[in-house]
């Protein structure tokens, strides 16, 4: 009986290195230069891709909470016995449960997020939309973000991080609002570009442009570009993952 097992111990240890040895033979040979340049691209490949699922998911959490304000606002119960208060008394409560984020200012910019993007359910995975029904049993409605700039939900919640979306939430023209998410994610701009290109009225100079591809270009020439290892320092991010700046800088001193 134990020379059977040894033997089988053998032969599983003996087709794990044949799979090996097989798929080693397949692979091109590398040199030590190549050994290096692998493990980098790996690194920044998976660190990128995790970034991005954290931004993801920051960035729908943030559009249920302000889906469930405005259902509350809406059809709540008790919604009377709140009145002008609900965002003081929710913003009270959530700190109490230790919700980061939801201070009474945060609390109106998410639903402000949702009413203004009702289709980021769109992005979600088909796993989590099939459980994100309303209360009637009915599924949320999906389609592009703004009929203007035809960019998908799926497409613009992957090159921008939640800071763009409260950005352009705040542009009350939807005319404007598709125009910066279209220039947006053409020209991968990071936050702060955003913001410089609201700032200086690119949407209206575009408007009155007579050379909309030459102002496009210049728009571009110097335009500081997203990042997503900048997500990461993202204060927002920071507390969805329940750090503290200070913790990271010390966790980092460690090392």
């Amino acid at each position: 009986m134990a020379g059977r097992k040894r033997t089988t111990i053998k032969t599983g240890k003996a087709r794990r290195r044949t799979r090996e040895e097989t798929a080693t033979a397949r692979a091109p040979a590398m040199d030590f230069a190549a050994l290096v340049r692998a493990i980098a691209d790996a690194h920044e490949r998976m660190s990128a891709q995790a970034v991005k699922a954290v931004n993801v998911s920051l960035t729908f959490r943030n559009w249920l909470i302000g889906r469930y304000i405005r259902e509350y606002e809406l059809g709540g119960s008790d919604r009377a016995a709140y009145g002008d208060r609900l965002f003081d008394a929710l913003a009270e409560r959530l700190n109490a449960n230790a919700v980061s984020g939801c201070d009474r200012r945060q609390l109106y910019r998410y639903r402000d997020f949702y009413r203004v993007y009702p289709e980021i359910v769109e992005a979600v995975s088909p796993q989590s939309t099939r459980s994100l029904t309303a209360r009637d049993g009915s599924t949320e409605k999906v389609g592009t973000l703004s009929p203007q700039s035809g960019l998908s939900a799926t497409e613009i919640v992957s090159r921008l991080s939640y800071s763009h979306f409260e950005e352009l939430t705040a542009l009350d023209d939807p005319s404007k609002r598709a125009f910066y998410e279209i220039e947006c994610v053409r020209g991968n701009w990071s936050v702060r570009e955003l913001k410089r290109q609201i700032a200086s009225l690119y949407f209206e100079r575009s408007a009155l442009s007579r050379n909309k591809t030459k102002l496009a270009r210049l728009a571009n020439a110097k335009a500081e570009p997203f990042v997503w290892a900048q997500v990461v320092r993202d204060p927002y991010v920071f507390e969805f993952l329940g750090l503290k700046p200070k913790e990271v800088v010390s966790e980092s001193a460690l090392v």
